[in-house]
């Protein structure tokens, strides 16, 4: 079934981003499900869709017990270093991210996983308040 959804469900920058996630050492011990909803973030993001969609998923995502930040898959304060890693990790040639109906670079990526973290973090926190 896995197949079956990464194939049909648009995940080609939510695996692409997993990839990248496993080239930095503190995020060794999160699962494949979790770097990739952390990746499904991010390419919610990258594909510019808006603030309460995001939110619903990170609503649901928090719901299920699934990572939704940097902080959540072992990465505390990831550094530039870091993050360039992982951006050009998941735009290396092979990588399924270039299935995007658009041009994806390693610098937008960087940019997508921070701001979904930041989105991730602020969600979470509004959602304690209510």
């Amino acid at each position: 079934m896995s197949g079956i959804g990464f194939e049909s469900g648009g995940l080609a920058a939510a695996h692409a981003v997993h990839d990248g996630l496993t080239r930095v050492e503190p995020t060794h011990d999160a699962t494949h499900g979790e770097k990739v909803n952390v990746g499904t973030l991010t390419q919610l993001v990258l594909e510019g869709r808006d603030t309460d969609a995001i939110h619903d998923i990170v609503d649901l995502s928090v719901d299920l017990g699934l990572p939704v930040t940097l902080a959540d898959i072992g990465l505390t304060d990831p550094t530039d270093e870091q993050l360039r890693t992982i951006g050009e990790a998941a735009c290396e040639p092979q990588e399924t991210i270039h299935n995007e109906p658009f041009e994806v670079t390693p610098e937008a990526v960087q940019d997508a996983l921070v701001t979904a973290d930041e989105l991730a973090r602020e969600r979470r926190t509004t959602r304690k308040k209510e």
